[in-house]
């Protein structure tokens, strides 16, 4: 089964062919997709992409739109998580990137959504950049206040924060980066992951695999997500295939596996 546990179907890039990029990623092989929430203003418009049977949602606020409601509490969250169709918290973290928001804010925010995780039990979907040290350090803390479920988006932060993560049970989501030819780095740390705790995405319309980099992505260009990992880790494909499926059911465990 192809999983693409990472797509942001109700972005404006996909106004004019949502069905047919949907479709296409289902003629590909694509049996499960996960639609993040970006922001909870726009919960509405992501929990509508996932009516129906083969997408589910999340509900977060990422760190770049964390100033648009910086009280955002963990209660709201909650509510919102209640709706069957949801499967996880976020995609929530720090940014320290881009800082399109305050960091104070971006920590803020980030620790309510711990709190709807542990509270709801279900994954924390986190996304982290250039901000492994405090990254690491509120993982930590929180964690030792009660424990709760990560996932690690995207990962393409250094060894010492996977590490970190992994050492609290974390999940790491791989996506078309470890395809890119400078991204040796990324490559470097998807060898040391846990294997039983590695699922694959798209982050679509984002970060197009190879052969496609520089277009729009799509969930239907996910086996190319797939085979990459394959080749990094030494397994084959069908190897890949059953032990992203294995460790994608093990967090994501509010969908009934087929």
């Amino acid at each position: 089964m192809l999983i693409d546990s990472h797509v942001n179907l109700h972005a404006p890039q996909f106004d004019n062919d949502r069905e047919a990029v949907i479709e296409r990623a289902r003629a590909a092989g694509v049996r499960l997709m996960i639609n993040i929430c970006d922001k909870v203003s726009h919960f509405e418009k992501v929990r509508a992409v996932a009516d129906a049977a083969d997408i589910w949602c999340t509900v977060g606020t990422h760190p770049h739109e964390a100033k648009e409601d910086p009280d955002l509490c963990a209660v709201r969250l909650i509510e919102l998580a209640a709706d069957p169709r949801v499967v996880g918290i976020g995609e929530t973290g720090l940014d320290f990137h881009y800082d399109l928001s305050p960091r104070d804010i971006q920590a803020k925010v980030f620790r309510q959504h711990i709190a709807a995780a542990r509270e709801t039990g279900l994954p924390l979907v986190v996304h982290t950049r250039e901000a492994d040290e405090e990254m690491g350090d509120i993982l930590e803390r929180e964690h030792a206040k009660g424990a709760f479920r990560i996932l690690m988006h995207c990962y393409t932060s250094g060894s010492a924060l996977a590490a970190r993560a992994a050492e609290l049970g974390a999940w790491f989501s791989v996506s078309g980066i470890a395809t890119f030819k400078a991204a040796e780095d990324v490559r470097a740390v998807i060898r040391d992951m846990p294997p039983d705790r590695i699922i694959v995405e798209t982050d679509c319309p984002y970060l197009a695999p190879v052969p496609y980099r520089g277009r729009r992505n799509e969930p239907a260009y996910v086996p190319h997500v797939l085979a990459k990992l394959a080749d990094i880790r030494g397994w084959s494909l069908e190897e890949a295939e059953v032990r992203t499926e294995d460790a994608f059911f093990a967090i994501f465990d509010r969908i009934a596996r087929p």
